[in-house]
């Protein structure tokens, strides 16, 4: 049984050349050719390949494309076919719904052994570039989401008021609401913060938004 594509790419040249060396061991067919980011989500919505590969660069954009594809499940699977190895590329290709990230420097053998292994359920990332998308991960984890900001908008104006010393009642009356409904408010704060009493919040609310 032959694996399925569609191509995506806005170089002519290269395109008509890739669609040669992919079909030439007739493992493969390819369903429809296309050059930019609607083009190929409407060859994948039309043919359902097994896989989309698509150009990073082409009008339109491939990581929307990608994106555009895997959301609407009308590709087993997508494959990015690019010339860049920047880890940030990698990063967003595979957040887009990429399994394989293919340099175009490959030969013929090894993008059909790659198309393969990704037809198969595999994903292909070549290992120096899969080195630096781990190190694009790990930094973007140091810069961590804090509790405050998960705060709805009227919580933040409670906690600014705390911040600035002011009793609920005064709160209260700043923000046209009752007393009672500050408290309330306060209570759901702190939980959220994990903060045991006023001041505790207004020290993390003052660290957290000094610097603004």
């Amino acid at each position: 049984m032959t694996i399925r594509i569609i191509l995506a790419d806005d170089h002519p040249i290269f395109r008509d050349g890739l669609v040669h060396s992919i079909e030439e061991t007739g493992a493969f067919t390819v369903m429809g050719v296309g050059g930019s980011a609607d083009d190929a989500v409407n060859l994948a919505e039309q043919h359902r390949p097994d896989i989309a590969l698509l150009d990073l660069s082409m009008p339109g954009s491939g990581i929307t494309a990608a994106s555009r594809i895997s959301q609407a499940g009308t590709a087993k699977a997508v494959a990015m076919l690019t010339v860049s190895e920047d880890g940030e590329d990698v990063t967003a290709a595979m957040q887009a719904g990429a399994t394989g990230y293919v340099l175009k420097g490959v030969s013929a053998a090894e993008l059909r052994d790659i198309l393969t292994r990704i037809a198969a359920g595999e994903a292909h990332v070549s290992p120096g570039l899969a080195a630096q998308m781990l190190r694009i991960m790990q930094s973007e984890k140091t810069v961590e989401r804090q509790p405050i900001d998960d705060l709805t908008k009227r919580e933040e104006e409670i906690l600014k008021g705390v911040a600035a010393g002011k009793s609920n009642k005064e709160i209260g009356r700043d923000l046209n609401i009752q007393e009672k409904t500050v408290k309330h408010y306060m209570t759901i704060v702190l939980s959220k913060l994990q903060a045991r009493n006023r001041v505790e919040a207004a020290l993390i609310a003052q660290k957290a938004w000094g610097k603004k």
